[in-house]
């Protein structure tokens, strides 16, 4: 899982003894969201948390996100793979080098504050909390508002919903497996928090075999969350402690790539966790019906480069359609 020919190492940072947490952060060309998310991290007290190491990920970025990021306080340990291996691959890459008891995997594009890590971990240590594996917080946009980032696990239906874009258009009637009728004002067991802020117990990430490395991008954490919880394991969502979160990321810049990924995902969610009928009638709608639909939006709001974003996804995904999508395992 460790594919040493494309990944060299570089400002080793030596672990504390009693590290209670590490951090992974996966970049591909974040700019200098790396660096802000790291100088906040810098910033939040670290020592009292028990932070051992923050590994930096980077998938063949070619800007300039990582210079000088291995001398920000405190030290990092950054992994330079020589080309995109894909969010999960690298998230496992960077969990491999961990040692702690617990694992944050955290998004180059979120910000941190004083208390974001230390409560968490508070949380996840009570003993009333033994049965939680995965913990999330409440995450904030530019404008302070509370991202409505919590889902439920999907059914075939919920797919549908959203290849059509029901769940948008009759949003009451076909609700999306995104909770956004709940306002996330109340800390809750949920399915699923979102992967900007993944905190996960190292015994799970350990239990579960850590990511499933053919999700390149998008739903391997959804993947993950259903796994755990069909391991015994329980998802809590703390909305009494905050963090910064832009969205979207770098991913906003290649949006048919970002396509492409989310279609194939969702493919391979569906054949690996539904039912078949189920999962062909996602496939079914995810190729045929959806790109109708999302044309159809795009000319009506004369967006023509949401048409050229949709065709580009959509020639990448059938330029790479391959019968893995259908695995079930």
């Amino acid at each position: 899982m460790f594919p040493q020919s494309t990944v060299s190492l570089s400002g080793l940072a030596t672990p504390v003894v009693d590290d209670n947490l590490d951090i992974v952060i996966v970049n591909w060309n974040s700019g200098a969201l790396l660096r802000s998310c790291l100088e906040s991290l810098a910033a939040a007290q670290l020592g009292e948390v028990g932070v051992g190491r923050i590994v930096v990920v980077d998938n063949g970025s070619t800007d300039e996100s990582l210079v000088n990021v291995e001398r920000i306080h405190p030290p990092i340990l950054l992994m330079r793979n020589d080309r995109n291996l894909g969010f999960s691959v690298a998230c496992n890459l960077g969990a491999a080098h961990s040692h702690a008891k617990y694992l944050l995997f955290l998004n180059p594009d979120t910000r941190v504050f004083s208390d974001s890590l230390k409560h968490p971990l508070q949380f996840m240590d009570d003993p009333a909390s033994e049965s939680v594996g995965i913990c999330g917080i409440r995450l904030l946009d530019h404008e302070a508002r509370t991202s409505r980032t919590c889902c439920r696990f999907p059914t075939g239906a919920t797919f549908v919903y959203k290849a059509i874009g029901l769940d948008v258009l009759l949003p009451r009637l076909f609700r999306s497996y995104v909770m956004t009728h709940w306002d996330h004002a109340q800390s809750a067991r949920v399915d699923h928090v979102i992967g900007a802020f993944y905190l996960v117990r190292r015994s799970v990430f350990e239990q579960l075999g850590g990511f499933d490395e053919r999700f390149f991008l998008y739903l391997e954490d959804l993947d993950f969350s259903l796994r755990a919880r069909r391991a015994g394991w329980s998802t809590h969502y703390l909305a009494e402690v905050c963090a910064y979160h832009e969205g979207g990321g770098i991913s906003s810049q290649v949006r048919a790539a970002r396509l492409c990924f989310s279609l194939r995902s969702r493919i391979q969610y569906a054949f690996k966790h539904l039912a078949l009928g189920s999962a062909i009638l996602v496939f079914l709608t995810t190729v045929f019906v959806e790109p109708l639909c999302r044309l159809a939006r795009a000319l009506l709001r004369g967006a023509p480069k949401e048409i050229a974003h949709t065709v580009g996804g959509y020639w990448m995904f059938w330029k790479g359609f391959s019968l893995s999508l259908f695995e079930t395992k």
